[in-house]
């Protein structure tokens, strides 16, 4: 894929997403970004319209970081429910907010290394809590865009990890915060994991179909 058909790409990739409701981070980014933290580490495998209702109840009882480190984590765990593991959540949401506090100034940080040391927080989450609060260029990867990216053939990688590094040496940096939005949107409704719907694909023409041995 050249540069004038990742353009095409990327065009026709907003088109589609502009139809679709925006995911739980570009609804929460105009939040504290604590708020945005919270959101992404109550994500992991719940929907987005239950982590939206969890953090809500969350913040409308406690809003800072010290009101959630010195939270009795029962009472958190109530708060959240039902979001997946909430139980391991919630003490993972307090032990941040509790590091926040004695260590970043109640801050939010903004270096990947720094929220990595968080609890809870892995490289897919620190590159999303950079973009979606801070808006600083970075390549959040999660299966939808490291299934798509080799799937097109643009990258050649077994694992997350080294899709994000591919990335970075190849995909403009003017495109690393939305393509996880862009990719996202589209494997869950076109380009997904079993038999995509290639009949409907307005990028195939640019796709390897990497892998792909049936498809719609």
């Amino acid at each position: 894929m050249n540069p004038s058909e990742l353009t095409n790409v990327i065009r026709v990739l907003r088109e589609i997403a502009d139809k679709y409701d925006p995911p739980l981070t570009e609804k929460e980014n105009r939040r504290s970004p604590f708020r945005v933290l919270a959101g992404v580490l109550l994500s992991s495998r719940t929907k987005d319209s239950t982590t939206g209702s969890a953090v809500a109840r969350l913040f409308e009882k406690a809003s800072s970081t010290q009101a959630i480190a010195t939270m009795d984590e029962r009472r958190i765990e109530e708060l959240i429910f039902p979001v997946g593991f909430y139980r391991t959540k919630a003490r993972h949401l307090k032990a941040t907010a509790r590091m926040l506090v004695d260590e970043f100034n109640s801050k939010v940080p903004q270096t990947i290394q720094e929220l990595l040391s968080m609890p809870g927080i892995g490289r897919k989450s620190a590159n999303l809590v950079l973009s979606a609060a801070f808006g600083i260029p970075a390549i959040c990867v999660d299966t939808h865009v490291h299934r798509i990216a080799n799937r097109w053939g643009y990258v050649e990688t077994n694992d997350p990890f080294h899709t994000e590094m591919a990335l970075r040496k190849k995909l403009p940096k003017r495109y690393w915060i939305e393509i996880n939005r862009l990719l996202v949107i589209y494997g869950q409704n076109v380009c997904t994991p079993q038999s995509p719907w290639c009949s409907r694909c307005r990028i195939e023409k640019y796709c390897d179909k990497v892998g792909v041995t049936r498809i719609r």
